[in-house]
């Protein structure tokens, strides 16, 4: 049975609905780290341009194509451009959500994991290199990412099972504001740190001596992952804005709202970098391996890691119901299955693939492909081939494809929002 399509109640519900998808672990986990590796504050300015005036556009494209058509990028592509090959664009955005998620899940189940850890204080008392320890003992076990994955997957199939209004509409309503209170009260934190004057230099005071095309290159990945772009997720999203919504104006708070707080979470973190002398070029393990003993080595430090790990899970988990909504839209508009049936579906085949990414992370595992164990060849494959070709697909479709009058409609929609684009 076909369900009938949902659609988000108002603008506020929207916007927080898409910002939920981009805002994830991409910008608390990811950003910071890459941000320490490739200058600080020059490739946070690199990171802003290429956000606004690369990655928006092609959010605007796929938020248009998801309106226009009020189906899945597949099935948008299928209905604006029928008899032709387009839709498989859609279907090569199904795949790359299916990459994203399945390992996505398993960082998420680690967060799950530390935040758990944080609550029982585990860490009280713990060297960097006892917790550093801790964590490649814990993934070495196999079993218990893959339980932690499980947990986290379960959570989010809960909230897609609920559709549209009353799971990621609602869920987002109340995660998002909340997210960005807590994110804020960690920056608040990080005023009274000894560190706090050299973080804010690392963050705010940019060495233009530093941008080469290395770090050019990193700053576009860093938009394409942190926006969501590229995979069809947003395409979905889009087809649940009500017309006369205005999709410029959605695309831009969600962007201004990304960069904001990715660069909150770089105040928040790095001031405790450079108090407690962490290199803040340590790459992934700074959240996972560094930051908890720092933690404990501040003034209500029990709290401050409770709050960061709660950050950190529900950015991952409004990300992963996006992912997630992706692939269950696909299977219910070309299976003509229903809600619950391609949740089904989606949670299963996910789980064995995270189940994979997870177990192959193991050391001394033979799940290995191209030199690279199923985590690493998913993050890098998703990253540099399918995102990047999947939002040149979707630019070309909606700038030579499209027709020009539909484009031109949804951007305005349909003359309830600015006419600037009609001339």
């Amino acid at each position: 049975m076909h369900s009938p399509r949902g659609s988000f109640t108002s603008r506020f519900g929207a916007t927080v609905a898409v910002g939920g998808s981009v805002v994830g672990l991409g910008n608390i986990w990811r950003f910071p780290y890459v941000a320490g590796e490739n200058g600080g504050a020059a490739f946070i300015v690199v990171y802003i341009l290429m956000s606004f005036l690369v990655a928006v556009p092609i959010m605007l494209s796929e938020l248009s194509i998801g309106r226009e058509a009020r189906r899945s990028l597949h099935g948008a592509m299928a209905r604006l451009s029928p008899g032709r090959p387009w839709k498989f664009t859609g279907t090569l955005g199904v795949v790359t959500a299916l990459v994203i998620v399945s390992f996505y899940c398993v960082v998420a189940g680690w967060a799950l994991n530390f935040l758990g850890r944080s609550v029982v204080d585990d860490f009280a008392g713990r060297s960097i290199g006892e917790i550093t320890g801790g964590l490649r003992a814990f993934i070495d076990s196999g079993w218990k990412p893959v339980l932690w994955m499980s947990v986290f997957l379960g959570l989010t199939a809960g909230i897609v099972w609920f559709g549209v209004e009353k799971g990621i509409e609602r869920f987002n309503k109340i995660l998002m504001p909340l997210l960005v209170l807590m994110l804020v009260g960690l920056g608040v934190n990080s005023l009274f740190m000894e560190g706090f004057r050299e973080g804010m230099a690392f963050v705010l005071k940019p060495d233009f001596s530093k941008i080469d095309g290395a770090v050019v290159f990193q700053a576009l990945g860093q938009a394409f992952f942190s926006l969501s772009i590229g995979m069809g997720a947003m395409t979905v999203y889009g087809s649940y804005v009500k017309r006369d919504e205005s999709l410029p104006r959605i695309a831009g708070t969600v962007a201004i709202s990304d960069v904001c707080i990715a660069i909150l979470s770089g105040i928040a973190i790095f001031p405790a970098v450079f108090t407690f002398d962490i290199n803040p070029t340590s790459g992934p393990e700074l959240v996972f391996m560094t930051l908890p003993g720092i933690f404990q080595q501040m003034p209500g430090g029990y709290w401050v890691s409770i709050a960061f790990f709660s950050i950190l899970f529900m950015a991952a988990i409004t990300s992963s119901v996006s992912l997630m909504e992706a692939i269950v839209a696909w299977l219910m508009e070309e299976f003509r299955m229903s809600r619950r049936r391609a949740l089904a579906m989606a949670t299963g085949t996910v789980f064995a693939l995270g189940t994979l990414c997870a177990v192959s992370q193991v050391e001394g595992s033979r799940l290995r492909v191209l030199g690279m164990d199923i985590f690493d060849l998913f993050d890098k494959t998703s990253s540099t081939v399918l995102m990047p070709l999947g939002a040149l697909l979707i630019v070309v479709f909606a700038g030579w494809v499209m027709d020009g009058a539909m484009l031109r409609g949804q951007l305005t929609s349909m003359g309830h929002s600015s006419k600037r684009l009609n001339s």
